[in-house]
């Protein structure tokens, strides 16, 4: 198998990219991300202005992509979902991993739990009551409106008023 060698810049670029949900537009959180998988006997071509070389034996048959392909690969793959650029607010007290709490609770597997239910986390008296259950509906009208739907929380946050953010977000949370 071959694929193009990417400089240090384009490498950089593509994993930036990625990490800011991939996409050029400003607030635009819900580009697809996508990865080029090359299969058996497979070339991805050269990036312009590089040459095409051998991969060794055992390196990685994958490369980031910043668009996405109109053509299906050829072996099938779960692309996992990237971080959404709206996560970003979410980071800034929440962690993704587990057993890390910080201002708020760990995020990580947080998806088809109880509310208030994450070890080591001191919830308000109103999320251990909720009775809420973090599924699709409760976390969309969660996100949209903590405050309002649960009362008392200690979620200092307004809440994200675009669905597709949400969504995104909510997305995201399901792989955690």
């Amino acid at each position: 198998m071959k694929f193009a060698p990417m400089s240090a810049a384009a490498l950089a670029a593509m994993f930036a990219l990625s990490a800011c949900g991939g996409s050029d537009q400003e607030g635009d959180d819900t580009a697809p991300e996508t990865v080029a998988t090359t299969g058996p006997g497979q070339d991805i071509g050269p990036t312009p202005g590089e040459t095409s070389s051998p991969v060794p034996s055992g390196s990685p048959t994958t490369a980031p992509s910043a668009t996405p392909s109109a053509t299906p690969s050829a072996t099938p793959t779960t692309a996992a979902v990237a971080e959404p650029g709206a996560f970003a607010q979410c980071k800034a007290c929440h962690s993704v991993d587990p057993g890390k709490n910080g201002i708020g609770p760990s995020l990580a597997g947080i998806f088809g739990d109880k509310a208030a239910t994450v070890p080591g986390f001191e919830f308000s008296d109103a999320m251990k009551n909720s009775g809420l259950t973090w599924n699709q509906p409760t976390l969309d009208r969660y996100l949209a409106d903590p405050r309002g739907v649960v009362p008392g929380t200690k979620m200092a946050f307004g809440g994200v008023k675009d669905a597709a953010q949400r969504q995104a977000i909510i997305n995201y949370l399901k792989t955690l």
